[in-house]
C-alpha cells in the first residue's frame, strides 16, 4: 500500500498564508511547510502560555496577530503573504470553551470563516484554499458509525454546530472562488496526537499538566472513544489535500482519521499511557467534570485513502506514546524544533517504506 508524502516541488515557493499557526497544529504545520521550502505567513492571536514552548516550530515566519474576526487584521495578513495556497485552521477549537462561550465559539469559527474568504476574493494569485473543520461536524446520534464525507451534518453542541455551519456555508464560496479559478475544499479530522499541545479541557495536555504537578488528571468521560490520530498523519492528509486541490479541483470536502477496523482506545486508556510514562498517578473519573458530549465518534476514511492514497501509519497507541516521550524531553529541555524534525524524518522514512 502506498503512503506518500507532501511533493517539495510543489511547495517550494509557494507563498502560503496559513491561519492558526500560533496553535498546536498550525505550529507544527508551519514547520513542515518551512522544510518544503514554501514562504509561510501566519495569522493568527498571540499563542496562549503553554503553546508558546512550540515557538520554535514557527520561528523565522512572517506573522500577522490578529483576530479572526477582525477584518483589518485579516486584509493585513492577505497583502503580506500576497498567496497562493491558504490552509486555514483558525478557529475555537474547544468544545467545553464553546459551552461557556457560544456566541464567541459562532463569531469566531462561522464569522471569521467567512471573513477570511471575503478578503480572499481579492487575491490576485491565489490558487487553492482549505478550510481546516473537525470530524465533529457530523450529526451524530452515538450509534457508533463511521461517518462518511456525504452523511448528514449537524452538531448539537456550540463548537461542532459551529463547524458543521462552516461545512454548510462554504458550497456557495466555492461557487464564487470557481469563477476566478480558484478551488476550495474542507478537511474533516480531530483528536490529533503529537507532542506539544497545551489547549485547555483537553484529554493529553491536561493529563501531562497534572503529571507535571504529581497528581492524577481527572477524567469526564473515561470510557468514550474519538478517532485518536497522529499529528504527523493527519498534517500529510491536508498537505496532499491542499495539492490536488490546486493540481486538479481534488474533492471538496475528506475525512483524515484512522481506519474503523482500527483498534479504538478509550479515554482513560490514554491518559493511563501518558501517565505511566510520565511517572503520575493513574488517572481518576471525575463524575463532576461530565459536559454534554458525545460517547463515540468515528470517521470513514475511504475517500482520502481512494483519492491521494493516504492513510494513517501511526497507531493510537504508537502516537500516545510519541507524544508523551516529546513532552517529557520537552520539560527536559529539549528544542521543539529538534524534536519535531526528528519527528517527521521519522514519519518521512515510515513513508517511504511503506511505498517500497
Amino acid at each position: 500500500m502506498t503512503a506518500p508524502l507532501p511533493n517539495p516541488a510543489f511547495w517550494a515557493g509557494q507563498n502560503v498564508l496559513l491561519t492558526g499557526h500560533t496553535g498546536f497544529k498550525g505550529a507544527w504545520l508551519a514547520h513542515w511547510l518551512t522544510r518544503l521550502g514554501a514562504r509561510v505567513h501566519g495569522c493568527a492571536l498571540p499563542a496562549e502560555p503553554g503553546a508558546r514552548a512550540l515557538a520554535p516550530l514557527w520561528f523565522g515566519i512572517g506573522e500577522t496577530l490578529g483576530d479572526l474576526r477582525d477584518a483589518s487584521a485579516i486584509a493585513t495578513a492577505v497583502a503580506a503573504a500576497e498567496p497562493t495556497m491558504v490552509l486555514h485552521l483558525a478557529a475555537q477549537a474547544l468544545v467545553p470553551r464553546g459551552w461557556h462561550d457560544p456566541a464567541l465559539t459562532v463569531s469566531t469559527n462561522v464569522g471569521g470563516t467567512v471573513a477570511l474568504l471575503e478578503v480572499l476574493r481579492s487575491a490576485p494569485s491565489l490558487r487553492a484554499v482549505l478550510v481546516v473543520t473537525s470530524d465533529k461536524v457530523y450529526r451524530n446520534d452515538d450509534g457508533g458509525i463511521a461517518f462518511a464525507e456525504d452523511a448528514p451534518l449537524g452538531g448539537d453542541d456550540p463548537y461542532s454546530a459551529s463547524k458543521a455551519a462552516v461545512e454548510i456555508l462554504l458550497p456557495a464560496w466555492r461557487t464564487l472562488f470557481a469563477q476566478r479559478g480558484i478551488t476550495l475544499g474542507t478537511a474533516r479530522a480531530g483528536n490529533v496526537v503529537g507532542g506539544g499541545d497545551f489547549g485547555a479541557a483537553r484529554l493529553i495536555p491536561d493529563t501531562v499538566c497534572a503529571a507535571a504537578a504529581g497528581r492524577p488528571v481527572m477524567l469526564r468521560a473515561p470510557t468514550s472513544t474519538r478517532p485518536w490520530q497522529d499529528v504527523r498523519d493527519c498534517l500529510r492528509g491536508y498537505l496532499l489535500h491542499a495539492e490536488a486541490l490546486a493540481a486538479r479541483g481534488g474533492l471538496a470536502a475528506l475525512n483524515f482519521g484512522p481506519s474503523p477496523e482500527a483498534p479504538c482506545l478509550t479515554a482513560e486508556a490514554i491518559a493511563s499511557r501518558i501517565a505511566a510514562i510520565l511517572g503520575a498517578p493513574a488517572p481518576v473519573y471525575d463524575p463532576a467534570a461530565a459536559i454534554a458530549e458525545k460517547r463515540s465518534l468515528s470517521l470513514d476514511p475511504t475517500r482520502a485513502a481512494a483519492t491521494l492514497g493516504w492513510r494513517t501509519l501511526h497507531g493510537a497507541a504508537e502516537a500516545v506514546d510519541d507524544a508523551a516521550r516529546f513532552y517529557r524531553a520537552l520539560a527536559a529541555g529539549e528544542d521543539a524544533a529538534w524534536l519535531a524534525d526528528a519527528a517527521l524524518d521519522a514519519h518521512a522514512a515510515l513513508c517511504l517504506r511503506a511505498a517500497a
